[in-house]
């Protein structure tokens, strides 16, 4: 945890990037000594916090891109600014999936021991199911991410309705044909990672892609990767428009993912991954969710049906990593989510 100096050094080169050590001396206004503030940096350094370029006194320092990944934001102050005031990472950030990603955790400390003490309570719980039970309470939650998954991306059926559909296939009034589609895609994608756990394991481009044809199937939406260009509504950020540095984006996101050891780490970075890199038309975050869950339930861990999270703080969520690549509101929307998940389901 970063005591109140360190947060101070940290928000006033936030503020001030490129400072000298004598400039944030000279303008922060903490009562310490000049060679306990160069401590203090170099702390910071060592935490990967901050980095430093230049040497002797021609030094200057800066926030550093694994501290931009998870640092606090307060997201509803983010968004009192209009979409053209925002100043934002507006193109694809091949350093963050090859690098910053690769080399860092997303978790602290404290939030790796809160889900890990969920997932026991989880396995606690379903030891007392019998098959029938478990399988029971497995399409409970798949009819909720059904419908979940669908209203985010504008969906109006009900979560009555919804049940209503995917079990006696009984269409709501007053809906469109592709909405009903939309979730009876989900379903049938989700019965699929159920009975096959292991599909997505290792994740690649092309199980990636079978899933989205799931989802998008009957919908008229293009299938395979993505060869022009595509808009995001809300956003300045632009997604690749080059279909081999979509593969490249894509590959390096699976790789990434395969070769995480914590299982939380990988279930998240497929939900926000596959949706920053776009690599379909249509569809992108539906299949993000979907692979999520497909990574948790093949090591056995509480699947997630993000029903409690309103559509607008998800998209908004989402878009912050787009625009700042920061993960601090989507990983609490992530943690919440799962906690909601044990408590409700198992």
């Amino acid at each position: 945890m970063l005591n109140q100096r360190h947060q101070q050094i940290i928000d006033y080169i936030k503020n001030n990037a490129g400072s000298s050590s004598k400039e944030i001396f000279d303008n922060l206004a903490i009562s310490v000594s000049y060679a306990t503030l160069k401590r203090s940096l170099k702390k910071l350094i060592s935490k990967e916090y901050i980095v430093s370029q230049g040497q002797g006194k021609a030094t200057k320092y800066f926030l550093s891109p694994s501290y931009e990944l998870i640092q606090p934001i307060d997201i509803d102050k983010y968004y009192e600014n209009e979409i053209d005031e925002r100043q934002i990472k507006s193109t694809f950030n091949f350093a963050l999936v090859n690098q910053i990603l690769n080399k860092n955790s997303i978790f602290t400390e404290n939030e790796l021991n809160k889900l890990k003490i969920l997932q026991k309570e989880y396995e606690d719980n379903i030891k007392d199911l019998n098959p029938a039970t478990y399988q029971k309470e497995l399409q409970r939650l798949a009819i909720d991410l059904s419908w979940k998954s669908s209203q985010i991306e504008g969906n109006t059926y009900s979560l009555l309705e919804t049940e209503r559909l995917l079990k006696e296939k009984h269409t709501a009034s007053g809906k469109t044909k592709e909405e009903a589609v939309m979730l009876l895609n989900h379903k049938e994608a989700l019965d699929f990672i159920i009975e096959n756990k292991d599909y997505l394991i290792p994740l690649t481009v092309s199980k990636i892609e079978n899933i989205h044809r799931l989802l998008t199937k009957e919908l008229g939406v293009e299938k395979n990767l993505r060869k022009r260009r595509v808009g995001i509504s809300g956003t300045n950020y632009r997604p690749l428009d080059n279909e081999f540095q979509i593969l490249e984006a894509l590959e390096g996101a699976c790789k990434i993912i395969n070769n995480k050891a914590c299982i939380f780490e990988k279930a998240l970075l497929a939900l926000i991954l596959i949706s920053y890199i776009q690599p379909f038309m249509d569809g992108n975050k539906r299949t993000s969710r979907i692979v999520s869950n497909a990574i948790l339930l093949n090591y056995n861990h509480c699947p997630i049906s993000f029903r409690t999270v309103e559509s607008i703080a998800y998209k908004k969520a989402m878009l912050l990593f787009y625009e700042q690549n920061n993960i601090s509101n989507f990983k609490n929307i992530f943690i919440e989510q799962f906690e909601f998940a044990v408590k409700t389901y198992f």
